[in-house]
């Protein structure tokens, strides 16, 4: 798999971990401390399998990482595996501000 791939199945990935409404709340949970697996689970009317299958899409986009402690668990955010995300937005980001600018350019010297 050359790097191009590699950048796109990750994209892939973290896109995938953020559709899910669950996956997202998740997120916001932990990014503000770190959390024990069974703390979370608790918390959704789900069973702590299910919980774990996206904790899983999670780990696999690099949005969280995981740490064990004895018996426990503990998830926290993981800011770096947003970056592949971030570098495919930027690039839509410049193009439209880039052809708002000529829209707005265009508009302004546009005679009457």
């Amino acid at each position: 798999m050359n790097m191009g791939e590699a950048n796109a199945q990750q994209l892939d990935h973290v896109f995938h971990a953020l559709s899910d409404s669950t996956r997202r709340s998740i997120l916001k949970r932990v990014a503000r401390r770190e959390r024990a697996v069974g703390d979370i689970a608790r918390t959704y009317s789900i069973s702590l399998a299910a919980v774990s299958k996206h904790i899983q899409s999670l780990e696999r986009a690099g949005l969280v990482t995981r740490r064990r402690e004895g018996n426990f668990f503990y998830l926290r955010l993981n800011p770096r595996g947003f970056n592949t995300a971030e570098k495919w937005m930027q690039f839509y980001r410049e193009f439209w501000d880039d052809s708002l600018d000529r829209l707005k350019h265009y508009l302004e010297n546009e005679q009457p």
